[in-house]
């Protein structure tokens, strides 16, 4: 199969986000930040781990962002995502945990709330710090044709690693396809821009209870490679968030990093998003 042909088969839809500009509220309307929409009686989400000062206690998640679904619908030709309700992402920022362990469970949440009419702003908890309250700013979607970059590429391909031209050829060639790799970018669905290596074998390992952050070394062999061979089609990235600037506001995540929420066909499709998984990668 040519590399061309391999691209091909690979491509995704992907959604594009363009996070900027103040965000008139809306109920259940898609936005970055602000107070989210929640039904009544919603408990905000809380983490347990050590902090940035080394203090392990409980603390309440940062609301991201939350995605009207039937505005989604417009961009979703794979029709992914649910089609009504509210989407909403969470992360708890003091922590800022990288998804390397099993124990990071929880630092993310995504909750999907199926009826955008019975939501109302939530008041942010007492001990949520001034600064993980993020103001409310606009998002603006494209849906775009998305091609893995060159490392989840040869995660499937592993043949094409030794292909001698370091992957010249394959970038140009995923131009050619639509999908130029730009540096800054969020989005939903499709495939995620790596920035440490490909995600998908990670997220099957780590929620299967293995600790990756001491490197691979002491994990079965047999495991690895059939988390390398299968993980890539099951984990999906539902959610790429990248450095969000604003005026005078500025959200970056590690040295110019991003936050990846992912899910599996099968949780995607069940509509369990209390089982995504979060992994942060940055430069």
């Amino acid at each position: 199969m040519e590399l061309r042909e391999k691209l091909e088969k690979l491509r995704r839809n992907g959604i594009t986000l363009d996070i900027s500009g103040s965000a008139e509220y809306k109920r259940g309307g898609t936005r970055f930040g602000g107070r989210p929409d929640v039904p009544r009686g919603f408990e905000w989400p809380v983490y347990e781990g050590e902090g940035m000062h080394g203090k392990t206690a409980k603390r309440p998640l940062s609301f991201v962002a939350q995605f009207d679904c039937a505005e989604l619908a417009k961009y979703d030709a794979e029709r992914l995502l649910p089609e009504r309700g509210v989407l909403s992402f969470f992360y708890e920022m003091d922590s800022m945990r990288w998804g390397f362990a099993p124990n990071d469970k929880g630092c993310a949440r995504v909750y999907w709330f199926e009826d955008s009419a019975a939501l109302e702003a939530a008041d942010f908890p007492d001990d949520l710090e001034e600064d993980y309250r993020f103001p409310a700013l606009a998002v603006k979607m494209r849906a775009e044709p998305s091609l893995p970059g060159w490392e989840d590429f040869t995660e499937i391909y592993p043949e094409e690693a030794d292909c001698g031209d370091e992957g010249d050829e394959f970038f140009t060639v995923r131009a050619e396809l639509g999908d130029d790799d730009p540096d800054e970018r969020s989005k939903l669905l499709g495939w995620a821009d790596a920035i440490q290596g490909s995600m998908p074998a990670e997220c099957e390992l780590v929620t299967s209870g293995y600790y990756l952050g001491g490197g691979w070394d002491e994990i079965p062999k047999n495991e690895v490679e059939e988390a390398e061979k299968e993980a890539p089609d099951k984990w999906l990235p539902l959610f790429q968030l990248y450095t969000v600037e604003d005026g005078d506001f500025e959200l970056m995540f590690g040295d110019c990093g991003r936050l990846y929420f992912y899910i599996t066909r099968d949780d995607l499709a069940a509509r369990r998003f209390e089982n995504v998984w979060l992994i942060l990668q940055c430069y």
